[in-house]
């Protein structure tokens, strides 16, 4: 079930709203920062997003005035590394299972096959099923296990190394 959203590139003057969206998925615990932990201020991803070159995207997905997901596409100038890009996503908590997932997949192929892109990579908690069911069914593989990787609530967790190559 889809739902009424418009997927963007963000732009500079989304970052106040883009910093509590990051923020409050962040407070889901099934991302790379304790709840709480990142301390990026509006005016730094204001800066990013102004400074943003070819090899990295940040998109949004937009429901009337509300963030509703993201997702970082950070690439590399490198030139042995200009065919990649990680990728970081988060939807908002009440939001998630609605498609907004697959839409900003969608979107960020688009974008990567413009740029000749070849490979989309990521990590994910082992035990965040719902995630990693989102990115099997968008393409993407398990490549390998980071064992004891994160240090969760008391215990070592693994993460999976994922990624997808897209065909030419």
């Amino acid at each position: 079930m889809e739902t009424d959203i418009h997927i963007r590139k963000a732009v500079p003057a989304d970052a106040e709203r883009l910093v509590e969206l990051i923020k409050e998925v962040e407070d889901s615990g099934l991302m790379l920062f304790e709840p709480g932990e990142r301390k990026t201020k509006p005016e730094q991803l204001k800066k990013r997003l102004e400074g943003m070159d070819e090899h990295s995207v940040i998109l949004t997905a937009e429901e009337g005035r509300f963030l509703q997901g993201y997702l970082f596409a950070i690439g590399d100038a490198l030139m042995r590394k200009r065919h990649t890009v990680y990728v970081a996503i988060g939807i908002r908590e009440g939001q998630r299972g609605k498609g907004i997932g697959t839409q900003l997949f969608k979107t960020l192929e688009l974008w990567a096959r413009e740029k000749n892109l070849r490979r989309i990579e990521l990590t994910v908690i082992e035990h965040n099923e719902p995630a990693v069911a989102l990115y099997q069914k968008m393409g993407f593989e398990i490549e390998g296990i980071k064992k004891d990787s994160l240090y969760i609530k008391g215990e070592y967790v693994n993460e999976y190394y994922m990624a997808r190559i897209l065909s030419e």
